[in-house]
């Protein structure tokens, strides 16, 4: 008897009891079996996710971004080894992106990162972004959840860039930060209105040698530009910090002001509102997959429709409506 073997149980019940040991090999496994786009490995994936369920929410959430050659990577680095020496357990999911023409990726932040690539406290997992917008890939809340049930105390999710279609990596963590470089005025016109309304934290890297006034004049430019925008929070004001992830200054204050700012949401009750509201959005963003997906069963009918709206006609709508109702 040919054809795929599902998952069976058992195997599932193992795999959810290494990852609760904190095993990294399982959270690996599982990390790929969750990334699949196989059918039988998507139910495995769900139930497993079910599973583990109750074993996640103990983490930090940490989304950063930031223009191209900001130092994210370097960032990372002085930043998870600084939480790895004060006893965390650090998780790093870093998506790169993904070529439009052939679909690969480099997947290069482990090359970036190799102090905390070699620690036994940190967990770094590259993931390509394929077709997903906003800087994240489409299955990065579900690696999340793994890497928290797990026991990693914080998950840093890094972006492949900022924009306004970046701004997805605020609907997985519980706090943004955008990382900056000393540009003034100029570097200000290249971050869109959308990502710093949603950032908890600005910090301005690169602040030492022959760049550190240049990296206070930036930090007084976005202090200026955050006193127009409504804060994230009400009664926490977003703060600007300055930095030097190459020679570790100011990396352990990053973490004072975004602990702090977390305990505080927690107290009040706005995190647990927060995540709340990011699983339903998750759901809906996963039910409009699906309903994609399924609209693909039929690619006659749908390659007719797209041909008569290449060729002038039908309307996209009408052709939409009909596709849709094909189907029903």
């Amino acid at each position: 008897m040919t054809g795929v073997v599902p998952a069976r149980e058992p195997d599932l019940a193992a795999l959810a009891d290494g990852i609760r040991r904190g095993e990294r090999r399982s959270l690996a496994r599982a990390i790929t079996l969750v990334e699949s786009t196989r059918p039988d490995h998507r139910v495995a994936a769900e139930a497993l996710l079910d599973d583990l369920l109750p074993d996640t929410g103990r983490s930090r959430r940490l989304g950063i971004s930031g223009t191209p050659g900001v130092g994210k990577s370097t960032f990372i680095e002085a930043f998870g080894m600084s939480l790895v020496e004060q006893g965390s357990r650090v998780a790093v999911l870093a998506v790169d992106p993904t070529s439009a023409r052939t679909g690969g990726s480099i997947l290069g932040d482990k090359t970036r990162m190799p102090d905390l690539t070699r620690s036994d406290s940190a967990f770094i997992r590259p993931s390509p972004a394929g077709g997903s917008l906003g800087g994240i890939a489409r299955k990065t809340r579900e690696v999340m959840l793994l890497c928290e049930a797990a026991g990693f105390d914080v998950v840093i999710v890094e972006t492949v860039g900022v924009g306004q279609s970046e701004t997805a990596v605020a609907d997985v963590t519980d706090l943004f930060l955008l990382l900056v470089a000393p540009g003034g005025g100029d570097d200000l016109q290249g971050i869109k209105r959308g990502v710093m309304e949603l950032a908890d934290l600005v910090v301005i890297n690169k602040a030492d040698g022959a760049m550190a006034s240049a990296a206070n004049h930036t930090a007084a430019d976005y202090r200026h530009a955050l006193h127009l925008v409504r804060p994230k929070w009400q009664g926490h004001p977003t703060e600007v910090l300055t930095c030097s992830a190459l020679n570790g200054v100011g990396i352990d204050s990053v973490w004072s002001h975004l602990s702090a700012l977390a305990d505080r949401l927690a107290e009040g009750g706005d995190l647990a509102r927060l995540r709340s509201t990011q699983a339903v959005r998750a759901f809906w963003a996963d039910v409009r997959h699906r309903l994609v997906e399924g609209l693909r069963t039929d690619p006659a009918t749908a390659a007719a429709l797209e041909a008569e709206v290449a060729r002038g006609e039908r309307s996209a709508s009408s052709a939409a409506r009909l596709l849709v109702e094909s189907q029903a």
